[in-house]
């Protein structure tokens, strides 16, 4: 696939190429490999560039290697570098002086992945993988090497501070064989006047970074461009460098953000200057207003319905982007104090709308991070059902020499496999075209992807018995030496024996069964009844990502101040509800509240129920529930967590409960409203269905949501309203956040709805049968999709008009003229 090229114009390609080969030798030594490139750094008296919260880097990728000599720096010092890095990695290929068509990096994102704290344990590993697999399909392409290119792209793509750069890395190891795809070369592309733009908008509209098969595609269309009549680039170089030649495009990264907060960040580092380095909140705004001679209009202007200080608000969101950026120490609270580069680094416009923009990347894909962790935690325990060959016939075996083993041999190594659909592509080719196989991929998958070392098996034998359980030791083994079931890994097994199945086991050769929670308690149940004496093993540590209150400050759109009293109430209340209109981001707002409180994404001390008409205390707390023999007494959400707690008491544990108006709360808490109370907590009290004395811990915080704008319902009782506290939302299109967002959308009709929703929002407060609670909130806007006109008419047809038929379903003349006045936004 790779065809060097004998111009001298891009002799840097020989060199390029030769680096990554020998690169790719320090896959598995990348100690090593950092110490020869600080070694480098020093010898040439260059800072070095890979400092972690003060730390030094103690691991890195191939491409921000490539990054070193390929960003916003000198040509001598990208020559001087190439010398002392290439020669480390013994490359003899001549240094390049010359360097037409090549795309570098913006020195404030010339890393591929993240801090250590905001980046996945896997992320640079899976760099690796992709640089790796990128060589092998450049070098000798086939469709094995296409699809472990294709899985190790679509992986990458996916991690934080991955975007188009990660097209320029590819670029740079095989510059005849991948395309970049940076700013100048998507606009060139796309170019109207060009011959081929209706070609490449038929396979994108480069509005996000293409999946692996659309890149692919992108690469092989412009190979056919490079056979035409008339186009004057005959390789991915020169069309680089003529892209680069031809557009006068400004770099993304000379773009001039206009968000208001940015003025601060110089006045903020020289205020903390004066201070000595460090100073409270309030003495750098007493310092700013000093310096810079700031007027009472400026300082007291406030802004909403909870009278918020403009002035206080923007200087704390700028101080959350110099935290993220490493000027501020964000590791004490209630101090700012400068860092090193802090002290040191240059401040100015450029940089601010440069440190904005690189931020509001990586807190987007944090959002969506932190989103996914609440579903499922990484490296948590599965329990799987596993059926040992046909009939069990291999448990003797199994159970004996300690493994466990599945089919389809016929397969061989599974670990060449590197999705599902090649797995059932290839099972179609070895046993017939006329099943579709996704039961047995799912299974061969997941034996060797999915399931891990401490994970629970359950073996079954039939749908009606369990034969056995055991404990995950190894990894994915391929063991050729087999006659049958060459495929396996070894187990700890616990048990062995015959037990009846609490309910119908699924017919399948391996199922996870993680999630369904209630069956995986009965069959703990089974083995806990044994009289066999089993060490249990530890559960594994699960490490979860952090989460700051400058994380908080940066997705929930509410002020600094307001946070602080926000987290001063559940601390001392102990039970909070979540009170606003429509859209306000209520359920956010309390996952991301408990978040940064506990300082991590810890979704094992958070749970969250729903309440509604028909839920009640047998639900809730306990209760009977049929089964084949008649009724057994179940516990319910509330009293399992409280138990966990209860075991875990020097940490915090959050019980949310959206929708908490919805259901009969006194039908629902029971005895608990006395124990949910702040000074209750501890207290003991026999419980309804149990002759057990139960207790709330006290480092159990309850959040409840309720929407204001809800007319079904009633008032909410007077007792439980009593032992909450209620904290209102709001809608927040004036928040910095938001207008922030607003800023990097930078979408005019996306700016002139939301003025109109703000009017719209004034009408509805002042209307009599309406007011302030029924206003609309700014998450209907907030979204991680492309912002487009058919985006934003679906909001408000789908969204925004059905609300207000609900409010004003009398009056329909003021839904005709919102209903224009909402659309007429997008025809400005």
């Amino acid at each position: 696939m790779e065809n060097n090229n004998s111009n001298t114009a891009f002799a840097w390609t020989t060199f390029y190429s030769e680096f990554a080969d020998k690169l790719l030798l320090f896959k598995n030594n990348r100690t090593q490999l950092l110490l020869g490139i600080k070694d480098s750094y020093d010898s040439l008296g260059m800072k070095f560039p890979f400092v972690d919260n003060g730390e030094l880097l103690d691991d890195i990728c191939p491409f921000t290697v490539f990054g070193c000599f390929n960003k916003g720096i000198t040509n001598d010092n990208r020559i001087a570098l190439m010398k002392s890095i290439g020669s480390k990695l013994c490359v003899k290929s001549e240094v390049p002086t010359e360097f037409d068509g090549i795309p570098v990096l913006n020195n404030l994102k010339a890393w591929f992945f993240g801090y250590k704290k905001d980046r996945n344990s896997d992320d640079i590993s899976n760099l690796w993988n992709l640089f790796e697999a990128a060589i092998a399909y450049a070098d000798n392409p086939s469709d094995v090497t296409r699809n472990a290119f294709i899985v190790d792209y679509d992986k990458v793509r996916k991690q934080i501070s991955i975007k188009w750069n990660i097209t320029m890395g590819l670029y740079w190891i095989r510059p005849y064989s991948y395309l970049n795809l940076d700013e100048r070369n998507r606009s060139f592309l796309t170019e109207d006047s060009s011959s081929y733009a209706k070609e490449v908008h038929n396979i994108t509209n480069f509005k996000q970074v293409p999946t692996a098969q659309m890149y692919l595609n992108i690469i092989s269309l412009c190979k056919t461009f490079f056979k035409r009549e008339g186009i004057n680039f005959k390789n991915f170089p020169e069309l680089s460098c003529i892209a680069w030649k031809s557009t006068s495009i400004e770099p993304t990264s000379k773009k001039i953000s206009t968000a208001s907060f940015l003025k601060w960040f110089n006045p903020i580092v020289n205020a903390i200057k004066k201070l000595g380095g460090s100073g409270t909140p309030e003495q750098v705004r007493n310092q700013i207003i000093s310096d810079l001679n700031l007027p009472d209009k400026i300082i007291n202007e406030t802004r909403g319905k909870t009278g918020t200080k403009k002035f206080d608000n923007e200087i704390a969101f700028a101080r959350n982007y110099l935290a993220y950026e490493d000027f501020i120490d964000k590791s004490i609270r209630g101090i700012w104090k400068l860092t090193e580069k802090g002290m040191t680094a240059p401040i100015n416009e450029e940089i601010a709308s440069e440190i904005f923009y690189k931020w509001m990347e990586i807190n987007k894909q944090k959002r969506t991070d932190t989103d996914e962790s609440f579903i499922v935690a990484r490296n948590e325990i599965k329990y799987w059902l596993y059926a040992p060959g046909e009939s069990s016939r291999f448990w003797d075996e199994f159970y004996t020499n300690n493994i466990m083993g599945i089919g389809w041999d016929d397969m061989g190594d599974l670990e060449q496999y590197k999705s599902k659909d090649s797995m059932k592509t290839k099972m179609k080719e070895l046993y017939g075209e006329d099943y579709s196989y996704m039961n047995q991929a799912l299974a061969t998958w997941q034996f060797v992807n999915e399931m891990q070392i401490g994970d629970i098996v359950y073996v079954k034998k039939g749908i009606h018995k369990i034969i056995g359980r055991g404990v995950v030791e190894s990894d994915y083994i391929y063991d050729p030496s087999r006659n049958e079931y060459t495929h396996t890994r070894k187990m700890n097994w616990t048990h062995n024996g015959e037990w009846d199945h609490p309910g119908k086991a699924a017919m399948k050769t391996l199922t996870d069964i993680t999630y369904y929670t209630d069956y995986v308690q009965k069959l703990e149940t089974l083995f806990a009844s044994d009289d066999t004496e089993v060490e249990l093993p530890e559960k594994k540590e699960v490490r979860y990502p952090d989460y700051t209150d400058a994380d908080f400050l940066n997705e929930v759109f509410i002020d600094a101040d307001r946070y602080e009293s926000l987290v001063k109430l559940i601390k001392v209340k102990m039970n909070i509800i979540l009170q606003g209109a429509p859209g306000v981001g209520k359920t956010f707002t309390a996952k991301r509240l408990a978040f940064s409180i506990m300082g991590k994404c810890d979704t094992s001390r958070v749970m969250m129920v729903q309440f509604h008409q028909s839920y009640s205390y047998e639900d809730f707390i306990m209760g009977y529930r049929p089964t084949k023999e008649g009724f057994d007494l179940s516990c319910g959400p509330f009293y399992d967590f409280c138990k966990t707690a209860q075991d875990d008491n020097e940490r915090d544990y959050f019980f949310i409960i959206d929708e908490i108006n919805r259901g009969n709360l006194s039908k629902i808490f029971g005895e608990l409203l006395m124990l949910i109370e702040t000074d209750k907590r501890g207290e003991k009290l026999r419980l309804l269905y149990s002759n057990e004395l139960f207790s709330v811990p006290k480092n159990v915080h309850i959040i409840g949501m309720m929407n204001t704008a809800d007319r079904s319902l009633a008032m909410i009782d007077y007792a439980l309203r009593r032992r909450f506290a209620f904290f209102e939302l709001e809608p927040a299109f004036d928040s910095e956040g938001f207008k922030a967002i607003l800023n990097e959308k930078s979408y005019p009709k996306f700016t002139a709805l939301v003025e109109q929703i703000k009017a719209l929002n004034e009408v509805i407060s002042k209307d009599e049968s309406l007011g302030d609670g029924f206003r609309i909130g700014h998450s209907y806007l907030c979204t991680k999709e492309e912002i487009t006109d058919e985006w934003l008419l679906s909001v408000i047809n789908y969204e925004l008009i059905p609300l207000l038929n609900e409010y004003w379903f009398e009056d329909q003349s003021k839904i005709e003229q919102w209903t224009k006045k909402l659309c007429g936004a997008l025809n400005d």
